[in-house]
């Protein structure tokens, strides 16, 4: 992997960048005028992770950077601080070596760091080790929360210790609503906290006005855009195959004081097999499918995209909302996907700057 190399004063220029890309790649499909939503040109990740090298009595955070002309070699990169990291994180990757460097119980075999912060400054660090962790270790590393002003986690083999508690909650105002998120320490949430905002009040701009109709969501994750949707729709009916999102979407519904969704733990594939009547069971009884009338789908599928078979599946919605971490496997679907329906809306969040990585937004409508 690169290393992001951050220059405020470029920012506008790659991002230009990106988006002719996705014009061009995206023009076959007659799109309409794209919609760009910058990023914070610096500090707009809220979660990173680092590894810990020890040099000696040196001990700093590394990433490694892979060996262009030699793709098997990777070079170790010492880093003092990351740019691309939310200020927070900034302020706490020295104060967290600063605290344990002198503290054998905690910096012997430490090696790697995870930190997790939200826009309002909540934290939490997750220390990983290759030794087992013992009361002396959590005798110190409670010292450590209360120095830092930070929750702490420890992990090893087959351990994890919790300070305080495994979660952050994340507060993101959208359209003049503040949606609460709980977001678990090693489960997926997204990254760039201002991005998302722009994610979900788009979201609500393509699917409002659907109140006569109900929504079908894949791949919920913590129900990052259940929670912003759902008063958008009648009822909603979202699945997740994660356990633990599954846990903290349920658990952020009724943050938020949602009534009208649902979450249910299944994969997209098995879903598709429930709505044809080939899946049963109490679980899938329980939801009562023949009293929806899905009318808008919404996915969020992993970077490989989906199989035909799901794109056959999404087809038959009148309206499909696509949100895509890889253009590349978008316009793959895209091609199945239009062959029914038109692309009403395309949208560019620049969720990773200072990479090649795009997020897109496509709303679909079925065509006449």
């Amino acid at each position: 992997m690169a290393i992001p190399v951050v220059d405020p004063a470029r920012y506008d220029q790659q991002l230009e960048a990106k988006a002719e890309r996705i014009r061009r790649d995206f023009a076959r499909f007659d799109v309409p005028e794209l919609e760009v939503y910058p990023s914070p040109p610096s500090h707009y990740r809220q979660r990173c992770e680092f590894r810990v090298w020890h040099e000696g009595d040196d001990l700093f955070y590394a990433m490694f950077e892979v060996d262009p002309e030699d793709p098997g070699r990777k070079e170790v990169v010492r880093l003092d601080d990351y740019p691309v990291a939310s200020r927070r994180i900034n302020a706490l990757m020295p104060a967290l070596l600063d605290a344990i460097r002198d503290v054998p119980v905690l910096r012997r075999r430490l090696f790697q760091v995870e930190f997790l912060t939200t826009l309002s400054d909540e934290a939490l660090i997750t220390l990983i080790y290759h030794r087992p962790l013992d009361d002396a270790w959590e005798a110190a590393a409670r010292e450590l929360q209360a120095t830092l002003g930070a929750m702490i986690i420890g992990r090893a083999r087959k351990q994890r210790r919790v300070l305080e508690r495994d979660h952050v909650w994340e507060r993101l105002e959208v359209e003049g609503r503040e949606l609460v998120y709980q977001q678990v320490e090693n489960s997926f949430t997204q990254p760039n906290a201002e991005i998302c905002r722009s994610m979900l009040a788009w979201a609500r701009d393509v699917t409002r006005g659907s109140q006569a109709g109900d929504l079908v969501e894949l791949y919920c994750g913590n129900g990052n855009f259940t929670v912003a949707l759902a008063e958008n729709f009648r009822r909603v009916l979202a699945t997740e195959i994660s356990r633990t999102s599954v846990a903290s979407a349920r658990e952020n519904l009724a943050a938020n004081g949602i009534d009208n969704a649902t979450v249910g733990r299944m994969s997209a594939e098995e879903f598709a097999a429930a709505l044809k009547g080939e899946k049963g069971g109490r679980r899938v009884a329980e939801w009562r499918l023949d009293d929806y009338d899905f009318t808008t789908v919404l996915v969020d599928p992993p970077r490989a995209g989906l199989d035909d078979a799901s794109c056959r599946q999404l087809s038959d919605y009148s309206r499909i909302v696509y949100i895509s971490c890889n253009p590349e496997t978008l316009a793959s679907n895209l091609e199945r996907l239009t062959e029914t329906h038109r692309v009403a809306r395309l949208a560019l969040f620049d969720q990773f700057p200072w990479t090649h990585h795009c997020e897109c937004g496509v709303l679909l409508e079925r065509r006449d």
